[in-house]
């Protein structure tokens, strides 16, 4: 920007006015955009076999189905027959009412006409902190030539939305609201889906407290939501608590993806979506970023897509891997000899691609995808530094410790709300 002006022959208040113009008040905070993201909020992949992929999430890693959506209506009818599976799955490790999400690769493949074929990433979701940041972050999206898939609002999950896409066609949303599944374990119930929004709504608009009241004084019975069931018996002592499977994931993120261009994604992502640079590394002679949401030191990590062979992943996908974080080390190193036990293949790859990660691994899932386990990120202050390369523990891959000296910031970040099952 300095340079920009100074080319332009612009004096100190000329450019104090054109940077005023530009600020954007988000709830009393001047910022550069009318949105601003504050976590990884969920995220979605297209997979063969869907059935397949529900039940190895669900048993391995202890997903609750928050609600099915069927995507055959949606088909022209003598199309149907075509398709021996149109149900998709809406996911959740906790409260929120989707934290991961799958759906049928070939039928979305037909439905949409945006679909990026060189991928199976179905979305990739932000959260931002109120209906007016997605109305007008839309907008400023829009007008900056961003190209938006969708906005409005669906169901089931209810929350306000907008998809912008990436450079390389990746499906982003921003969104704000979503379902919140309580103690009784149930979603929200059909009846209470009372309209979809296809477009950004006028606002103000009224509250969800409103809408849920309005349903009951219909009576709508509240019970006959879906009820996500754990599959697996409760024989784990974890921490104190019996559980299915001796880990509980804790956080969805980071997303690994594979990118043509490494600066023109890092560009958009940090311009166009706000997200903050952490750190860069070059890899195999690759540069590699990771930009991050909020204090974790990386939600969103840059690979140059060359780097995919080299390291034998999945060839028909730009994922890299989708993260899950469990509660703590002991947890980790029970997770994998657990999903092993299972007959799950686990992968250990070099940890000077993930740094702010200590000790971690991943799972293969039916597709070849990979699921990272980890269980501790380094945290970024307010001077936005990560930790230098030098205080960083170095991690040999063929022998984990029984256990590991506490961090500064362990057990710091985004902390898992409400009880693990």
């Amino acid at each position: 920007m300095a340079l920009g002006d100074k080319a332009e022959g612009k004096t100190g208040a000329a450019q104090a006015a054109s940077a005023t113009q530009n600020v954007r008040i988000v709830g009393g905070v001047a910022l550069e955009r009318p949105f601003h993201i504050r976590r990884l909020g969920h995220f979605g992949m297209d997979v063969e076999d869907v059935e397949l992929s529900r039940e190895f999430y669900a048993r391995n890693f202890g997903f609750r189905v928050a609600d099915p959506i069927d995507f055959g209506p949606r088909l022209p009818e003598e199309e149907r027959p075509r398709f021996a599976q149109t149900t998709g799955y809406f996911m959740r490790h906790g409260t929120d009412h989707h934290s991961f999400v799958i759906f049928p690769r070939k039928l979305r493949m037909r439905l949409l006409p945006h679909y990026n074929t060189r991928t199976t990433i179905n979305q990739i979701t932000w959260q931002v902190g109120s209906l007016r940041e997605v109305v007008e972050g839309f907008d400023w999206l829009n007008g900056r030539g961003v190209k938006i898939a969708r906005s409005g609002r669906d169901n089931p999950g209810s929350n306000w939305h907008a998809y912008p896409l990436d450079p390389d066609g990746h499906t982003n949303e921003i969104y704000y609201g979503i379902e919140q599944i309580g103690w009784d374990g149930f979603s929200k119930p059909p009846g209470m889906h009372r309209r979809d929004y296809h477009t950004t709504p006028a606002l103000p608009h009224r509250s969800e407290y409103a809408e849920v009241m309005e349903g009951l004084a219909q009576g709508i019975n509240v019970g006959s939501g879906n009820h996500g069931e754990e599959p697996l018996l409760e024989t784990h002592d974890v921490g104190g608590v019996l559980l299915g499977r001796p880990f509980k994931v804790v956080k969805i993120g980071p997303v690994r993806i594979f990118v043509e261009d490494v600066e023109k994604a890092k560009d958009f992502y940090m311009r166009q979506m706000g997200l903050r640079l952490t750190e860069e590394i070059v890899w195999n002679g690759r540069r590699c970023a990771f930009l991050r949401a909020n204090c974790e030191h990386h939600s969103l990590a840059l690979y140059p897509i060359e780097l995919r062979a080299d390291l034998g992943l999945k060839a028909d996908t730009t994922l890299f891997s989708i993260g899950m974080q469990v509660a703590d080390y002991q947890q980790l190193k029970d997770a994998l000899g657990f999903l092993e036990g299972r007959k799950t293949q686990i992968r250990k790859l070099p940890p000077e691609l993930f740094p702010g990660v200590d000790y971690t691994a991943f799972a293969v899932d039916p597709d070849g995808h990979l699921v990272q386990l980890y269980y501790y990120m380094e945290t970024i202050g307010w001077d936005g530094r990560p930790r230098p390369q030098a205080q960083r523990p170095r991690i040999d891959n063929d022998a984990w410790p029984e256990y590991v000296p506490a961090h500064g910031d362990a057990f710091c970040g985004e902390t898992f709300m409400g009880p693990w099952s």
